[in-house]
């Protein structure tokens, strides 16, 4: 199992809409989740007093080969077109590859 945690950055504006998209995660994306071997998939969200809104994304592979099972992922029509509705939320916070909005975290610590 590889563990593997992200941050990204919401428009103020479109706070609510991605909050109430994961209220409501469509069953075809959270099977291809599944399918892809990704396990116990959390993301957290925390304003900060200035305003910005902050997320983070924490998800656990369980599958042999990662790189495969995002491209599999990624080539989903499904899981595009929920991107296509949760992209348009996130407000780039450093300079990632065209069309990424999390950016990769280094782990620091870990207990069991």
């Amino acid at each position: 199992m590889k563990r593997f945690g992200w941050i990204g950055q919401l428009k103020p504006p479109m706070t609510r809409k991605y909050i109430d998209l994961h209220a409501n995660t469509w069953p075809a994306v959270l099977r291809r989740n599944k399918d892809c071997h990704l396990e116990n998939y959390s993301i957290f969200h925390k304003e900060l007093p200035d305003g910005t809104h902050l997320l983070f994304s924490y998800v656990e592979y369980t599958g042999d080969n990662f790189e495969a099972d995002m491209r599999r992922m990624a080539a989903d029509p499904e899981v595009q077109r929920w991107w296509a509705e949760c992209k348009p939320c996130f407000e780039p916070i450093e300079n990632l590859p065209p069309g990424e909005v999390w950016a990769l975290m280094e782990p620091v610590f870990y207990q069991q």
